[in-house]
């Protein structure tokens, strides 16, 4: 019985990495924030790696640029103020997955909003 235990234990491990969620066409949607961290977070094994760490930097980037511009108009009290010397893109793309997993309560909100929550808690404005 004890070898059989061994077996099953074995086996489990040997299929544990297939076990792990794979980026599929259905992620690019980027219906949740769940959706952009897994695109951000695809491992260099994932077959569409190169497209999900191209998009994952579109996504972010531009919402980022989107939030720059409506803190351009000086009617509108700045959402965010980044330190100088600003976070390069790969560093803010970085904290920005480390925070969503530290706040997981966000994953099932819209990608924009989280973002947008993230750099204003990351970066409030004095």
């Amino acid at each position: 019985m004890r070898r059989y235990k061994w077996i099953y234990f074995s086996l489990a491990l040997c299929f544990w990495p297939l076990s792990a969620t794979a980026v599929t066409q259905d992620t690019f949607l980027i219906r949740y924030t769940q959706d952009l961290v897994e695109l951000c977070s695809a491992p260099e094994s994932d077959p569409l790696y190169p497209e999900a760490i191209s998009f994952c930097y579109g996504y972010l980037i531009g919402a980022y640029h989107y939030q720059v511009a409506l803190q351009a108009d000086p009617k509108e009290k700045p959402l965010f103020c980044l330190p100088n010397p600003a976070p390069t893109r790969q560093q803010g793309i970085q904290m920005f997955i480390s925070w969503t997993k530290q706040n997981s309560q966000y994953m099932g909100e819209k990608a924009v909003d989280t973002i947008a929550r993230f750099l204003s808690t990351q970066w409030p404005c004095k």
